[in-house]
């Protein structure tokens, strides 16, 4: 992690060539230093953060205002810093007899402030929560009396918590779990505080920074998708090929614990819907005899995706892992002990994330939670099954090499497809795919729960959900489309984007015969579509050429009238 110094740095750098997201700073104290953080450290994630700032306590003031400031800048995020340290101002201000209403009256002051910016604007809101503070006034027992501002502060964490998973559009950066990392003497400097109004101390804001940024790259689509196993001294303590299955440490005694806490968290990430993958230097049925017969083993081969082993570079290997799961390697994160092979991967596949674990694996966890490499926005149940649609995956690729025909391996699929509006069973993994979706979507739009929902019971839209199976599994939604209606004759394609997985079985054709026809029946004459570039869409970029749209000025549009229905092998539900 870089200090603030280094970070400051990174102000001078060029910024124009990266992706603009405008931010909007809102705190109750202090925080010139911590947007200098903000934008130093976006620019480490290849984001040009333009921030309006508010003034010093000026919360209230610019949400419950429409015609403020705040709005007048037309955010797409904005960051609330609200402190412990001025909400221990506010308690010490009640009378006792309100004491055990402190909780209760701020978490309704936020929800009346999440309200007003919903109503004035899109952006997305993120809330620091508040980290603790404890005033000593009753010991120990301030855990179990209502009234004191210990209990006080951990209930409104606790509501700032159950608010959020209600309201879609709002994040919670967890600062608390920042002091629990460095410390509160390295968190809060008194000093500082009382004569600058600053909570945050200069050694904590780089980590603010990045938890927070976090948040903003993942909104924009980007984070990690897949973990990456070396096996030997990272897995399990040991090498399998010399010490044999039953020597190799795992289990819950000695060092063989930390092994075996590793892969529980490796499992809960793949329950989660992070891709696991192995990629070890061994002979394969070796290296998968632990997985198979090793009764202390958390992790099996059911919950690895894609398991190479072999005794080939492992950047090449990383490279095929890549080919089969069809993501980027910038959305890959590869462990392994030994410093040599993570150089190796380093310098051949710069993209990819390559954490410098510690030498010593009792330390692995911790380092690694450090890190916060698996940033979310959201969870779907369908995430649960990631892992078995890329080992189905993995076969088609398999049986597709013993066709010498494209079409006769597509026709041999006997692909379904269900085709659906939005509804309740549905959306959250629409707004999922907006979010996951990179190089097959058209115009990079992202979408939360809330837009989903707003979107689906407009008039002025249409939408479409593709789920695709075949006789190897189900895929579930792999494809998304929104029109609008943008007169009588026209339809827009707002937005259209599909999951990588599904490239090449001629989907795309699928998906336009599909809306086209829903055009014809509701009396549009015009399908118009955009492409708007981005960092990782250059692959969609002749899309709407390649399917016979006519370019016009920046948009394509196609003749309903003059559309030959396109050749496809799938069929519909």
């Amino acid at each position: 992690m870089k200090d603030f110094s280094k970070i400051k740095k990174n102000l001078k750098c060029d910024f124009s060539n990266l992706k603009k997201i405008k931010v909007a700073v809102l705190g109750d104290s202090a925080t010139q230093f911590l947007v200098q953080a903000l934008r130093g450290t976006g620019y480490d994630y290849h984001l040009n953060l333009e921030i309006w700032e508010a003034d010093f306590s000026q919360i209230e003031r610019q949400i419950l205002d429409s015609s403020s400031d705040l709005y007048k800048s037309n955010p797409e995020i904005i960051i609330i810093f609200q402190s412990a340290h001025k909400l221990l101002g506010k308690y010490n201000k009640l009378k006792p007899d309100y004491y055990n209403t402190l909780a209760f009256t701020e978490i309704e002051n936020q929800k009346r402030l999440c309200e007003s910016i919903s109503s004035n604007s899109s952006a997305k809101i993120i809330c620091y929560n508040y980290t603790e503070i404890d005033d000593a006034v009753f010991g120990n027992f301030a855990s179990k009396l209502e009234q004191s501002f210990l209990f006080q502060l951990r209930k409104l964490n606790y509501e700032m918590m159950v608010f959020a998973s209600k309201n879609p559009n709002l994040f919670l950066c967890d600062l608390a779990t920042v002091q629990n990392q460095i410390g509160k003497s390295a968190f809060f400097q008194s000093s500082v505080y009382i004569n600058s109004e600053m909570v945050l101390s200069i050694d904590a804001l780089p980590l603010v920074a990045a938890k927070t940024v976090d948040i903003i790259a993942t909104l924009d689509g980007k984070f990690n998708k897949c973990v990456i196993l070396d096996l030997d001294n990272t897995t399990w303590g040991g090498i399998i090929g010399d010490d044999g299955i039953e020597n190799i440490q795992i289990g819950s005694l000695g060092i063989g614990k930390a092994f075996s806490e590793f892969q529980h968290w490796i499992k809960k990430l793949k329950n989660r819907g992070i891709i696991v993958a192995v990629c070890s230097k061994n002979t394969e049925s070796v290296a998968k005899e632990p997985f198979e017969k090793h009764p202390d083993m958390v992790l099996r081969l059911e919950d690895i995706s894609v398991f190479i082993a072999n005794w080939e570079n492992k950047a090449d290997n990383i490279r095929q892992i890549q080919s089969i799961l069809n993501i980027g390697f910038d959305s890959m994160v590869f462990l392994d002990d030994n410093p040599f092979e993570r150089n190796i991967v380093r310098e051949n596949i710069p993209q990819i994330t390559v954490p410098e674990l510690p030498e010593d694996p009792s330390e692995y966890l911790e380092y690694l939670y450090s890190l916060n490499l698996f940033e979310t926005v959201s969870f779907s149940a369908e995430d649960g099954d990631r892992t078995k649609m890329y080992q189905i995956e993995a076969k088609r690729a398999t049986v597709h090499q013993k066709f010498t025909n494209e079409g006769d391996f597509l026709k041999s699929l006997d692909m379904i497809s269900v085709v659906e509006t939005f509804n309740t069973f549905n959306k959250p993994r629409v707004a999922q795919l907006s979010q996951r979706s990179n190089q097959f979507n058209l115009r990079t739009v992202r979408y939360t729960d809330a837009d989903i929902e707003m979107l689906s019971v407009s008039s002025d839209y249409f939408t479409f959900a593709f789920t695709l199976q075949d006789k190897f599994g189900d895929n579930g939604l792999i494809s998304v489309i929104i029109l609008k209606k943008e007169d009588d004759n026209t339809a827009f394609i707002e937005t259209w984007l599909m999951s990588c997985r599904v490239l090449k079985r001629t989907m795309a054709n699928f998906v336009l015969n599909t809306i086209v026809d829903f055009c014809k029946q509701n009396g549009f004459e015009v399908l118009k579509g955009e492409y708007i570039p981005s960092a990782k869409n250059e692959m969609v970029k002749d899309h709407y050429l390649n399917l016979g749209f006519d370019k016009k000025n920046t948009f394509w549009e196609l003749d309903i009238h003059k559309y030959n229905t396109k050749n496809t092998f799938i069929n519909k539900k």
